[in-house]
């Protein structure tokens, strides 16, 4: 019988992408977290649990040795939705398998893909878990398998899924983990789950194989964000569930009181948080339960921060499709919802009076930066679901376009193509028909794009808008790239090679179809480049020329009146300082 006081365990996060739960960098999932958890609940040291991401190791080979040495391997990762990554590169099957070679210790894998099926990566389809190698594979919750590992000596565990208490257990004492995290502090944005399960069938999602929905009390939500925040945690997102309206109800209608005690908990434990966004909301619940609804849209955006996104599943607006795969909401009932949330959640910080912290720099001229809205929906569209034809484009993009023609906001419009999973009944024919309606899908996506995609941002984030603490992450063309932490955050373009790693306040002065264009904000005119001097709207090389030949300024006043041109969204209003 092994002693857990004396067991070395070693976490790997290889990284796990869910409808409703982001784990590849800039986001650390649960699971990472939740297994820590289940360790110490076991009686394994917090000192004799060492925890990598697979980019850590990749980064530093050296740190394989505690992949070696470790009594206990644990694996987590796994993707059940397609995607495309900057802050990190989930695990690669080679990799898996060198992980459970290279183990000379008992090694388990878990990840989001359970009940036996699934691959390990969503480009690896000819590679099953089965194969890797791993001397167990939790095809339950992987944190309950390693519990009942650890108590049984390593002997083995009966697959099973954990229940609300062992969860709220496990979320804080596993907290300490995000501190081994390569982007903690600045650069991480934790996981919230606060149920599980869904009270509807759609015939393509895996989250009714959880069963009916089970949630966390919303005190033992915020001790787990109160133990993060201990860790130097500032930024949180509440995404691992099926309809945040819905949460701590009957799993259908909302519950505001509920809402309410969640967020309201977590600004009080966590008041210097920097990030506090969701993810998905179910239209459905917003069409049939309209005032409660709008309550708890309203309690949401008095205590999130700016650029936060409700994503729909509208999936279709085709009724064809709808009906086929056991679509709860209709094309009418999700543009309701759309216009509701725009109405509730659609204002900016400070259009209701209240303050807005920002920069020690000040603000424009002009009074407080526009920001980013509160709350805004999000749609999601899915295509190669049974049932689907060539009118089901068509309905797609008429349904967008009304929204747009309405004057309503959306802040994401995410289309994909189905993946198919044993245990739903998209198995057979969603890969079928996605590869039967490729070139139409593409030309579809294309049009999105353009006609609607790019009009929409420019509703959305107007020149002007400031956005802060911008991360830089990468350079391209003479260009610096970064984004925000939050749900869906926007791709920043900013003129010149700036320095990584490090953030910086920008205003938008263009938008393309799914990115802008920013320059530092304030700008200061007596040391902005010309690249930077041009991106302005209204500012030609000539201009720009004539501002930077007629340096310096004692405020922005003065370089404004001199070339015609409103600067004051762009920079402040204070005297700037005279280039030497």
């Amino acid at each position: 019988m092994t002693d857990p006081e004396s067991l070395s365990v070693t976490i790997v996060d290889g990284y796990v992408d869910e409808p409703a739960h982001f784990g590849v960098p800039p986001y650390v999932s649960t699971y990472p977290r939740y297994t820590a958890g289940a360790l110490v609940d076991a009686g394994v040291p917090r000192e004799r649990i060492t925890y990598h991401t697979i980019d850590g190791l990749r980064d530093e080979p050296n740190r394989w040795r505690d992949v070696d040495e470790a009594d206990l391997l644990i694996y987590l990762g796994g993707m059940t939705v397609p995607g495309k990554y900057v802050g990190g590169t989930p695990a690669e099957p080679d990799e898996v398998r060198k992980l459970a070679w290279t183990a000379n210790g008992t090694s388990l894998m878990g990840g989001p893909i359970k009940f036996g099926v699934g691959d390990e990566n969503a480009g690896a389809t000819e590679t099953s878990r089965q194969d890797l190698d791993f001397d167990f594979v939790a095809k339950g919750d992987v944190e309950a398998a390693v519990f009942d590992l650890v108590e049984s000596g390593l002997e083995g565990f009966n697959n099973r899924m954990r229940d609300v208490e062992e969860v709220s257990r496990w979320a804080k004492e596993g907290a300490f983990v995000v501190e081994d995290h390569p982007n903690h502090p600045d650069y991480l944005i934790c996981e919230l789950e606060t149920s599980r399960g869904c009270a509807y069938r759609c015939s393509f999602c895996t989250e009714p194989l959880y069963g009916n929905p089970t949630f966390r009390p919303p005190e033992t939500v915020v001790e787990e964000v109160d133990a993060l925040a201990s860790h130097g945690v500032k930024h949180f997102r509440i995404g691992r569930q099926a309809d945040i309206l819905a949460y701590g109800g009957d799993g259908e209608a909302p519950n505001p009181d509920a809402l309410r005690e969640l967020y309201g908990g977590i600004r009080d434990v966590a008041p210097d948080l920097e990030t506090l966004h969701l993810d998905n909301m179910n239209p459905i619940t917003v069409v049939n339960w309209p005032e409660k609804s709008r309550e708890g849209i309203r309690i949401i955006a008095e205590h999130n921060t700016a650029g936060d996104t409700a994503a729909f599943g509208l999936e279709s607006a085709d009724p064809v499709v709808q009906e086929a795969n056991n679509l709860n909401v209709s094309a009418d009932e999700c543009f309701e919802a759309v216009r509701i949330v725009n109405e509730e959640a659609g204002w900016r910080p400070g259009e209701n009076g209240d303050p807005v912290a920002f920069s020690d720099d000040g603000t424009g001229s002009g009074g407080t930066p526009t920001r980013l809205p509160k709350l805004l929906p999000g749609i999601n569209l899915l295509h190669g679901l049974k049932g689907e034809r060539e009118e089901t484009y068509d309905r797609n993009r008429e349904f967008l376009e009304r929204v747009y023609d309405e004057g309503y906001m959306l802040r994401r419009i995410n289309i994909r193509q189905v993946m198919s999973f044993d245990g739903t009944e998209m198995s057979d024919t969603g890969a079928e028909i996605a590869t039967e309606h490729k070139k139409l899908f593409k030309r579809y996506k294309r049009q999105v794009r353009e006609e609607i995609d790019n009009p929409m941002l420019g509703r959305v984030v107007p020149p002007g808008t400031v956005l802060p603490d911008v991360h830089l992450e990468y350079h391209q063309d003479g260009r610096t790239f970064g984004r925000q932490l939050g749900t869906y955050p926007l791709l920043v373009g900013i003129p010149g090679e700036r320095p990584l790693g490090q953030t910086a306040d920008v205003a938008v002065v263009d938008h393309g179809y799914r990115s802008v264009t920013g320059v530092p904000y304030p700008l200061d005119l007596n040391d902005a480049s010309l690249d930077e001097l041009t991106a302005i709207p209204g500012i030609g090389n000539r201009t720009a020329g004539d501002i930077v030949v007629n340096r310096p300024y004692d405020a922005v006043d003065d370089a404004a009146l001199e070339v015609g041109i409103d600067l004051t969204r762009f920079a402040t209003a204070r005297p700037l300082e005279r280039a030497e």
